[in-house]
């Protein structure tokens, strides 16, 4: 199993990527090559948000093509740019290799896939009592997902989140509260870009940090060099 996010694909939109960075230059290619060398049919690769610019269905088709015509099932979660999502009953109904992930769960390789979008927490720099409604709507989308684990026989699990699950000074938050009532596992995240971005990841240098017995790892693909993170545990 593989973790990868923010592939912000745009292969409709015209919407380059390398004004964030020379390493932005033709990302998808680099991105696809990678997963090619590394993922078999047999593997399965989850995504953590922010996977298109699109903003409807039309828009998103070219990217999703791409997507399905990669090796190995996908998970998906939603981020907060994936305006294209509208009924994930009717993004599931369109490819069987395909899971769109929101409020339910996904099993794979002996382990349940929970995950919600997630939102800025409280005691982060941007936070603002205008995003409290978001982020403890988020909270209990995380908790439906895992609840249903839960009456599936879930004894490990992995949650998928497009925000970090914590303030960006590191304070605990609903979602780490939530999940400390849960068997999970590992935590993996995106959002997060650039230097700056990075800097602010909940994890050590090279490995997903372990706090509270569970590992958090960024997985934004500028933060991977655009290679996907192997899910060992």
């Amino acid at each position: 199993m593989y973790a990868i996010g923010d592939l912000h694909l745009g292969l409709a939109m015209n919407k380059p990527m390398d004004k964030f960075g020379a390493e932005w230059t033709s990302h998808h290619l680099r991105i696809e090559e990678k997963w090619r060398s590394m993922v078999t049919p047999q593997d399965t690769v989850v995504l953590v948000g922010d996977t298109s610019w699109a903003m409807d269905m039309e828009d998103f088709a070219p990217d999703l093509q791409l997507i399905q015509s990669l090796p190995g099932r996908k998970i998906i979660v939603p981020g907060n740019h994936d305006y294209w999502w509208g009924s994930t009953n009717k993004l599931n109904a369109l490819d069987e290799n395909v899971y769109f992930l929101k409020c339910g769960f996904a099993k794979a390789e002996g382990l349940h896939i929970c995950g919600a979008r997630g939102w800025l927490c409280p005691n982060d720099t941007l936070f603002t009592e205008h995003d409290r409604k978001i982020y403890l709507r988020e909270a209990a989308r995380l908790k439906l997902s895992l609840d249903g684990a839960m009456k599936d026989g879930a004894t490990d699990i992995v949650v998928a989140m497009h925000y970090p699950p914590l303030s960006d000074s590191g304070e605990a938050s609903a979602f780490t509260a939530l999940m400390r009532e849960y068997p999970v596992r590992l935590v993996v995240y995106g959002h997060l870009h650039g230097e700056g971005g990075h800097a602010k990841r909940i994890e050590g240098s090279n490995d997903a940090r372990t706090v509270d017995g569970i590992a958090y790892k960024l997985v934004s693909c500028d933060y991977l060099k655009f290679s996907l993170w192997p899910i060992l545990l």
